[in-house]
């Protein structure tokens, strides 16, 4: 598990592209075989993937955690962004297809990967944080997430936002999870947005051609920088900094926030005009 320190908003204004990546960016994510992790300082959030290309991967809490178990203290949301795989929790059994959700409760023991096709593996991406208390394991569904439609053509940032976990789906302590679609022709994200003072936010971004990236924008309104992001990679937002971004194609994300609560209007805009 590799641990990460992210800076601060002082140290943040005179890194270098480099330095930025190497402090923000997740770009080690879904390699075949393994479960890779990465633990941020910041409310403590546990980022990973899990590739089951040959047999079964087993999820361990390692030294990092001191604890039995990865769950004993705390939840986990996990979405296949992949091929249909399974995930077994304590025996029970979830078939998990292209952007299915599995909300994972403070407790289990047992979690495992594996693929229905280890020639075409499922790619599980994770985040996990503390918890103070017990909320079942549940499943839901693409299909079953709260749709929102936002943006609009003439803007560029046509998009739809599902739900899965939060207060009026999945309950949860305090991880809140979903996932947004761009539109075909439509490139910006979260523009002109917001910060969330109250809660850290982690960007995985995926679905995004060989051919293309997104430049995913960090920092006070008045402060921002960017860094190039690629297919599966993933980008950590303190609760001081902004999270948006445009590509040069459409793009799907994974979004998931944890802190000090749950609500989603919890946040607060900036205007174009504070953007620097």
């Amino acid at each position: 598990m590799e641990m990460r320190y992210v800076a601060d908003p002082v140290r943040f204004e005179r890194m270098n592209s480099q330095e930025l990546r190497d402090s923000f960016l997740i770009d080690n994510l879904f390699s075949s075989g393994r479960i890779d992790l990465v633990y941020s300082f910041d409310d403590r959030a546990i980022i990973g993937s899990a590739v089951p290309s040959e047999g079964v991967l087993e999820l361990e809490a390692g030294e990092e955690l001191a604890c039995d178990y990865f769950a004993e203290r705390r939840e986990i949301g996990v979405i296949n962004v992949g091929s249909k795989g399974i995930i077994t929790v304590d025996g029970r059994k979830f078939t998990m297809g292209t952007k299915d959700v599995l909300y994972i409760g403070k407790g289990s023991k047992d979690v495992k990967f594996e693929s229905a096709d280890g020639k075409k593996p499922a790619k599980f991406y994770l985040v996990s944080y503390p918890a103070h208390a017990e909320y079942p394991t549940m499943q839901a569904k693409q299909s079953e997430a709260e749709p929102l439609q936002l943006g609009s053509d003439e803007c560029s940032n046509k998009r739809t936002i599902y739900k899965y976990i939060h207060p009026d789906g999945i309950k949860s302590c305090q991880l809140v999870m979903g996932c947004t679609d761009l539109a075909s022709g439509n490139v910006w994200n979260t523009m002109p947005g917001h910060t969330h003072a109250r809660r850290t936010e982690i960007y995985m971004y995926f679905g995004v051609d060989s051919d293309s990236v997104v430049a995913h924008f960090i920092g006070k309104p008045d402060q921002t920088r960017h860094i190039i992001v690629r297919n599966q990679q993933a980008v950590l937002s303190p609760s001081w900094s902004i999270h948006g971004g445009a590509g040069l194609k459409k793009y799907s994300f994974v979004w998931s926030m944890g802190g000090e609560n749950q609500a989603f209007a919890d946040m607060q805009a900036f205007s174009l005009e504070q953007l620097r």
